[in-house]
């Protein structure tokens, strides 16, 4: 005589480790609730219980942001060159490439045009998964873009930051960005166009010293590292 077996499943507060050893990803790093996907989601990615916020990619932010159907992409097709044919343990058009496999994203910021409870805007919003959402030439082009475009429309620009600085990988170029994104933002400035800008964990070293500070309205996630 065969028996059926029973699965029976028991949500604990802790989920179990993944196989490499690491916590899991819906785990709270604060206070170690557990959360499904939907859960997540539908919190926003915040964890209801202790008010943590876990790290959300840039499509979703915009998601979160923007009216549904509202967000037209643009630059999309820019990506970085490698200048200095950059060796550290990989070359980086291999990490670039990586990091494009992994995300979808062509570069750590992604922009276009969208609206906000139905008022125009331009979205600036970086992803901290492609590559530490570390500024290169794309990354500072692509803000100064939004800029432009911003500004030809009288539109608000709202920039969300996630990022460790700026790019190794490309030197100077890279530190070139520092300059460009502020002159980009004095632009907007001077067209009587806002600059709103969210820091969300980390927001440190060249993006903290450039766009990322001049905001005319600065709002930052809780517990946010922001330093340089």
């Amino acid at each position: 005589m065969s028996s059926s077996r029973i699965d029976v499943s028991i949500e604990h507060k802790n989920a179990p480790a993944t196989p490499d050893g690491k916590a899991h990803p819906n785990t709270c790093p604060s206070c170690g609730s557990h959360y499904r996907d939907d859960e997540l989601e539908a919190s926003l990615r915040g964890c209801p219980q202790c008010g943590h916020h876990f790290p959300v990619h840039a499509r979703e932010r915009i998601a979160q942001l923007a009216d549904e159907g509202s967000f037209a992409e643009e630059a999309a097709e820019l990506r970085s060159a490698d200048p200095l044919d950059f060796f550290d343990l990989r070359p980086y058009a291999e990490r670039l490439a990586e990091a494009e496999i992994a995300t979808g994203l062509g570069d750590a910021m992604v922009i276009g045009r969208a609206a906000i409870e139905g008022l125009p805007c331009e979205l600036a919003v970086m992803d901290f998964a492609f590559m530490g959402g570390s500024m290169g030439s794309v990354t500072g082009e692509k803000f100064a873009r939004a800029c432009e475009s911003a500004a030809a429309t009288g539109l608000p620009v709202v920039s969300v930051s996630a990022s460790g600085g700026a790019r190794m990988q490309e030197g100077i170029l890279a530190l070139m960005q520092l300059p460009k994104t502020v002159c980009a933002a004095e632009d907007l400035h001077d067209a009587g166009c806002a600059l709103i800008s969210v820091m969300t964990h980390p927001t440190t070293g060249g993006l903290l010293a450039s766009f990322a500070s001049l905001g005319d309205v600065i709002i930052a996630e809780p517990g946010a590292l922001m330093s340089f």
